[in-house]
């Protein structure tokens, strides 16, 4: 199918029959004079009264529970850039549509026309009362940094910027098997980072609680090697500057083990990888066209372990094995917030369950005969019925066990059911 064909389809799909994703729909009869008694006036003020006497009753008799909001200001959209908060609605809805078909959590999208930091987060708090958790999307750094550190600071509901979160609890699920098939220790390997934004940033700091050592870390920006004498960057870039010699990415690559890349398309060749160490971890994730053309990648040596963003590749580093399920967790025990502990229990169910036998019904849905642990398949298919029994779970227990948890779940075996 052409470009041209592609384009056209999608914009079919988004406008017809109905313009856009999502919907809401009513939860309760509303067939009879009763039925709209109890759902407004004069039977709503019964719930309204309990939530005034408790706030937390807002749980008991709204949708709160059940409900994320997905919210941008439009700065950073996918590969597009700043395009603005009407042209970020699209990416918005699809995600509150994976919410909803993955994890069966409603969502609300909220475009804020706001650059402004503290305008932006002022809207966001004045909103939150309504939702059960905030998934921040889309917003260029560093502005996401302050954004979402500040509203997780300032909320008691669960807070997580996506882009920054989601790929860094996938990429390292993925990274954790990776290592494993390379034999291959963390705290041993040389990584070469290419990218310095938001998602590159929280990769990066997570591979590091999962024990890679800052001194075998270099960190590429638009304008070179991250070094301690760079003036430009704010203090979340300077974290991991080096006080090496200024080398260029082609150098870089040398006696590497693990490359990492959130940044542009077609800047990497197959000499760069061939000059890695045997075994080299490429995961070139910028969307939608890798730093390194996967078969292009392939063809370079035998012994890569390659990951991408795409979805017509082995290994896709695919959010969506995420952020629905952790969100489920958090707000399932509701959580006052999405912390540490919970983000290294997601990572570490994803990486355990692409060890596991894959069921047959998962084969089928991506047209393969036996899928297995291995070097085309470190994490697990976004298809695979499993995801929603092992991740939320493990959130759920982390959050109780780090004292985030406000209501702690009693009967596991009931709640995984």
């Amino acid at each position: 199918m052409s470009e041209e064909s592609k384009r056209r389809e999608a914009l079919v799909y988004h406008a017809k029959p109905t313009p856009g994703k999502i919907k809401v729909v009513p939860t309760k009869k509303h067939s009879s004079q009763r039925d709209l008694a109890l759902a407004y006036s004069p039977g709503v003020a019964a719930p309204c009264l309990e939530i005034a006497k408790d706030k937390s009753n807002v749980y008991k008799y709204t949708a709160k529970g059940n409900l994320v909001a997905v919210i941008s200001n439009g700065t950073a959209v996918l590969g597009l850039g700043d395009i603005g908060p009407e042209a970020s609605k699209p990416v918005m809805e699809g995600k509150g549509l994976l919410f909803k078909i993955f994890a069966d959590l409603d969502c609300f999208d909220i475009e804020v026309d706001t650059k402004d930091v503290d305008e932006f987060i002022t809207t966001v708090k004045n909103i939150a009362p309504t939702f059960g958790g905030i998934n921040l999307e889309d917003i260029k750094a560093p502005e996401a940094f302050e954004i979402e550190r500040r509203l997780k600071e300032e909320l008691d509901i669960p807070v997580m910027h996506d882009d920054q979160h989601g790929t860094a609890i996938i990429s390292s699920a993925a990274l954790l098997n990776a290592l494993e098939i390379a034999e291959k220790k963390i705290e041993d390997v040389k990584i070469l980072i290419s990218g310095a934004g938001s998602a590159a940033i929280s990769c990066t700091s997570l591979y590091v609680k999962l024990g890679a050592r800052k001194e075998n870390i270099m960190m590429f920006d638009i304008d070179g090697l991250i070094t301690k004498d760079r003036v430009d960057l704010g203090p979340e870039q300077m974290q991991f500057a080096t006080d090496q010699p200024k080398i260029n990415l082609r150098e870089a690559f040398k006696g590497t083990d693990v490359f990492l890349g959130l940044s542009a398309g077609n800047i990497v060749d197959g000499d760069m990888l061939k000059s890695m160490n045997d075994s080299p971890i490429v995961f070139a994730m910028a969307n939608p066209t890798p730093e390194i053309d996967y078969h292009t990648a392939m063809a370079s040596r035998e012994d890569i372990i390659m990951a991408t963003g795409r979805s017509d590749h082995p290994n896709q580093v695919n959010n969506v094995l995420g952020f629905p399920y952790i969100f489920r967790g958090a707000m399932d025990v509701r959580a006052t917030k999405i912390n540490e502990e919970m983000k290294l229990a997601a990572t570490y169910a994803i990486a355990q369950l692409a060890k596991e036998p894959v069921p047959e019904q998962v084969n089928i849905a991506y047209g393969e005969l036996k899928i297995a642990f291995g070097r085309d398949y470190i994490i697990p298919k976004p298809f695979d019925p499993r995801l929603i029994a092992t991740i939320p779970p493990a959130v759920a227990r982390a959050a109780m066990e780090s004292g985030v948890a406000q209501e702690p779940i009693t009967d596991w075996d009931k709640y995984t059911e």
